[in-house]
């Protein structure tokens, strides 16, 4: 935007020539990249970060307002050259021009990023960073291996936090190179001596604060693929908390401090005690109530629980023996009832097809001389003696006729 033509004798007040440079430069600058070094570097309680962005001439003040501030991947301080990108705006009260940083990287890191993030992607297309490839802490480790500079304060830290949580796990220092050339071959180095020799139960890889530059070595490839092959479990304590390197990914678990990767390797002593202690407790009183039941059921098995045991199993069957008893004594008693009258009607009926009791009704059998019984007239003839038999004595006749 070109600037008005205006005459030589306008005359502005303050406010309104302000007002013009304020819409000059915020209409003209609205995006803009600015790289310069951090002075004076102001965080507010409020959560937004003042600062002076300066080079060898000139300094131009800036804000990253609390939003913006959150999406930092680095913790800026004064002295970093930084690559800025916002817009240009004019603070009326104070007369300032300043810029609104929407964003910032180190001065140089972009391409450095970009490289990361591929490298990223790549391997986490390998399956590294895979979670189920992730293997558990010890829960009680006696050997804590430390992959770091024996001189830096990451190790100074490691130790004092150890010591403090619980002084009988041993601890060994594997020295390597944490920055510079030749770093990432002496972190691979000792991370497969430790492997190779089994020299701990959890293996913390890492070092204190830095640049990004400072971290690349955590980040090489070969540092990766080191981390994820190996059998011991590993926390990452790479820098800060909001440092971040790609082994981090491919660790077991990630610390955001050495600090705080000491306090996940090694258990509180005092807590292992009182974990101790509660199962102790616990097993105890499990052993106790076990107890309790056998003597409960051995005091079942007294020679009066016994009686009453047996009595309670013996009378139901005692009881369905004497109906089984008295249903067969019944159907017995009635079955011979049954055949009582049958007999009865039986001989009743013999006594009444007697020959005897035909007699007695009035018949009587005739028969020759000879006992033949006679059932027709032609059986005999005239003059014939015949024997008559009545119902009591007997009777000789003869023949005087026949019909």
């Amino acid at each position: 935007m070109n600037a008005p033509i205006l005459p030589q004798d306008t005359v502005f007040t303050v406010s309104q020539i302000t007002d013009l440079i304020k819409e000059i430069l915020e209409t003209s600058f609205r995006t803009i990249k600015l790289e310069g070094e951090i002075s004076n570097w102001r965080p507010s309680s409020a959560g937004h970060i003042y600062f002076t962005l300066k080079d060898q001439n000139a300094q131009i003040k800036a804000v990253i307002f609390r939003g913006a501030a959150y999406k930092l991947n680095f913790r800026p301080k004064d002295g970093d050259k930084v690559c800025c990108t916002g817009s240009l705006s004019v603070y009326a009260p104070q007369g300032n021009y300043q810029i609104i940083v929407n964003s910032m990287e180190l001065a140089g890191s972009g391409n450095i990023l970009q490289m990361l993030e591929e490298r990223k992607r790549k391997l986490a297309a390998e399956g590294l960073f895979d979670s189920d490839k992730k293997k558990p802490l010890p829960l009680f480790p006696r050997r804590l291996g430390v992959v770091t500079s024996p001189t830096g304060a990451a190790i100074r830290d490691i130790l004092n936090v150890s010591k403090r949580r619980n002084s009988s796990v041993d601890i060994t220092v594997l020295p390597a190179i944490v920055q510079g050339e030749g770093a990432a071959q002496t972190i691979v180095k000792m991370i497969e001596i430790a492997n190779f020799y089994d020299l701990c139960d959890v293996l913390i890889v890492g070092r204190g604060g830095g640049s990004l530059e400072d971290l690349l070595p955590f980040s090489e490839e070969s540092v990766v693929r080191a981390v994820a092959a190996s059998h011991i479990p590993v926390i990452s304590a790479v820098g800060h908390e909001i440092d971040w390197a790609l082994c981090d990914y491919a660790a077991d678990r990630r610390a955001p401090t050495p600090s705080a990767a000491a306090e996940m390797a090694v258990p509180l002593k005092t807590d292992l005690q009182q974990a101790l202690s509660n199962y102790k407790s616990e097993l105890y009183t499990s052993i106790a109530n076990k107890i309790e039941q056998k003597r409960l059921l051995i005091r079942s098995f007294n020679p009066e629980n016994l009686e009453i045991r047996f009595r309670n199993i013996q009378q139901p069957l005692l009881n369905r023996f004497a109906l089984a008893r008295d249903n067969l004594s019944k159907n017995l008693q009635d079955r011979i009832k049954e055949l009582r009258i049958r007999i009865a009607n039986n001989v009743t009926v013999l006594e009444n097809a007697s020959p005897q009791e035909i007699f007695k009704r009035g018949y009587s059998m005739v028969t020759t001389e000879d006992g033949t019984i006679v059932r027709k007239s032609s059986q005999v003839t005239v003059g014939s003696k015949l024997r008559i038999v009545p119902a009591e004595g007997q009777i000789t006749a003869e023949v005087k006729e026949l019909e």
